[in-house]
């Protein structure tokens, strides 16, 4: 019997792949759970028209990340920090404060997909490493400055 997964299937395969599944495990338990479809002419068309619209909703994806990457890139960012004696910062700067600074120049960037290269904990010029898209990795440099 020839399925179209609906929901990743452990051991069996990914959604919207047709497999090759025996009978009695496509009738009751697949197709009820609603793990999976039986597939048809209709529905191998519609998986598809599925593939199709995904492959370019992705492309479109790269290509916004790759314009953000080029804006994230040029765009220079200054963390103001406030400071003990030989300029060392009281604390550290963390991606949520690059994350805000980028936001206030009017890019949305997650938290989570910021690497700060090294540990920031005096004054001067640092780099992080954004993660948008598979290998797109644009590097952003940013100062830390003392806060009046």
């Amino acid at each position: 019997m020839k399925v179209i997964l609906t929901q990743d299937v452990e051991k069996l395969g990914e959604s919207g792949e047709l497999v090759t599944v025996k009978d009695g495990y496509g009738r009751n338990f697949l197709i009820p759970q609603g793990k999976a479809v039986l597939a048809t002419k209709g529905s191998i068309a519609e998986l598809e028209l599925m593939k199709k619209r995904a492959a370019k909703k992705a492309e479109l994806n790269v290509k916004e990340a790759k314009e953000l990457a080029q804006k994230i890139e040029s765009t220079p960012v200054t963390i103001a920090v406030t400071t003990g004696e030989d300029d060392k910062i009281h604390g550290t700067v963390t991606n949520v404060q690059i994350a805000e600074a980028l936001e206030e120049k009017g890019i949305q960037v997650d938290r989570r997909s910021i690497t700060i290269d090294t540990d920031v904990k005096v004054l001067g010029e640092y780099s992080a490493t954004i993660h948008l898209v598979g290998e797109l990795k644009p590097q952003l440099k940013f100062w830390v400055v003392k806060a009046e």
